[in-house]
């Protein structure tokens, strides 16, 4: 492996930050301090001005394979996220077949590895994701998967839910909840108000993320296994968690760039681009997870990066599928949220770095063999997994200029405030001045 030193950059640790020279060579990070020197043929990168930590960690991104190989795979999905400083993904099991199995989890680990990034997986809860019998879970365990969910939709039973609990607590995983009553949100396809009603949209309310999100944490009360809530987007849901939270209960929750960027406004323009589930909210909802994410009261931010095939986007509002792209946006997104000049840096990387690849059980390498270690405090002897982020850089989304296979973002023509710049990624240089090498 090569030797780099990252020159003068402000490194974030978990509780300071300091200016300093970090230097990489075969793999790990070697030395952090005020100025390192480095064997003739270490290639110097100026980091001057920049944001310094350990590369970020996506729990929450749509692969598509196998199944769906048109939208998006596993080397294209890679890329997209070391564009945006990815340096480990979390696949979603919601791919055809779903990722239900020791077989299948086995065959995107063995595609992961050969990718830029690492990529862990989450299996499925239930067999198929069809909510009715559970999945091998300790199978998938045994191959190093340690969170589990059945993405897309939520467990709706909730004595099987229940029994999940039970069977992942001796497990050690942790199960995800994509939070919404099929019942309640049947058929909507946007925020249910006063905006759906006057656009003629069947709406999604509110109440049916919020009442799954109050019965799985007395399902946690119940079991005591730990439980991660996927993509909130509701005041009360954050609410919800947070006081369970103070509590005791092993819970986390995440919130998902495009739910604290965009509101239900932009579906009066009937385009399909904007159609996700949970729906985009309103206002309120909008800036209430802004201040959750400045109060530390959010433990990730991850993108639900959800990519499809053009085609499908292109159908009838009601037809088209939900989901958009999010991984090569979400680090600028995250930086505007908290405030651009006023954000910290130690909540940027526990939003996006540090806590993810605690959820996830990334932070050790020790947990699954297979992958290096995420999420780290910046010190000697860590795995380099490590990201340069620009917070001066002004920039401007392009739809054609995606590594993602797929076109869906909604922030074509936005312009953004903070890039990542350098991206070392399984300790070799995958982005560097903004570009893949």
């Amino acid at each position: 492996m090569s030797a780099f030193v990252l020159r003068q950059g402000l490194v974030v640790g978990e509780s300071s930050s300091e200016v300093r020279d970090v230097f990489i060579q075969d793999g790990r990070v070697r030395e952090v301090s005020p100025h390192v020197d480095v064997p003739s043929g270490t290639k110097e990168i100026d980091a001057e001005g920049c944001w310094v930590g350990p590369g970020f960690v996506d729990l929450h991104t749509h692969l598509r394979e196998p199944g769906h190989e048109e939208a998006e795979t596993i080397e294209s999905g890679a890329r997209a996220g070391a564009i945006g400083g990815y340096s480990a993904l979390v696949a979603m099991p919601n791919t055809e077949p779903a990722l239900d199995n020791a077989a299948l989890v086995a065959y995107v680990m063995d595609r992961g590895e050969r990718s830029v990034v690492d990529v862990a997986v989450a299996g499925a809860i239930t067999q198929g994701r069809r909510g009715l019998l559970l999945a091998p879970m300790a199978e998938m365990a045994a191959l190093g998967v340690r969170i589990f969910t059945d993405d897309g939709i939520g467990v709706q039973d909730p004595s099987l839910m229940r029994r999940a609990l039970d069977y992942a607590k001796p497990l050690g995983v942790r199960l995800a909840q994509h939070c919404e009553d099929e019942l309640l949100a049947a058929g909507g396809s946007m925020n249910e108000g006063a905006l759906s009603s006057r656009l003629g949209l069947t709406g999604r309310p509110a109440l049916a993320e919020e009442l799954m999100v109050l019965r799985d944490l007395e399902l946690v009360r119940l079991t005591g296994c730990p439980l991660h809530f996927l993509h909130l987007s509701t005041t009360r849901s954050v609410a919800l968690v947070v006081a369970a939270r103070l509590e005791g209960l092993p819970v986390t929750c995440e919130a998902a760039p495009h739910h604290f960027t965009l509101d239900e406004s932009a579906l009066e323009s009937f385009d399909p681009i904007f159609k996700v589930h949970p729906p985009l909210r309103g206002e309120r909802d909008v800036e209430a997870l802004r201040a959750v994410l400045v109060a530390g009261h959010v433990d990730a931010v991850a993108t639900d990066h959800a990519p499809h095939a053009p085609e499908l986007k292109e159908l009838p509002f009601d037809e088209a599928p939900a989901g958009m792209l999010g991984l090569e946006h979400a680090a600028s997104l995250t930086y505007e949220a908290l405030g651009a000049d006023a954000a910290s840096p130690q909540t940027f990387f526990a939003l996006l770095s540090r806590g993810p690849a605690r959820i996830a059980q990334l932070r050790s390498s020790d947990v699954r063999p297979r992958h290096r270690a995420h999420g780290g405090a910046m010190q000697a002897g860590e795995d380099a997994n490590v990201v340069v982020f620009d917070p001066r850089q002004r920039w401007t989304a392009r739809r054609d200029a995606l590594q993602s296979r797929a076109m869906n973002t909604p922030y074509d023509g936005r312009s953004m405030l903070g890039r990542v710049s350098t991206l070392i990624a399984k300790g070799e240089l995958a982005v560097v001045d903004g570009a893949l090498t």
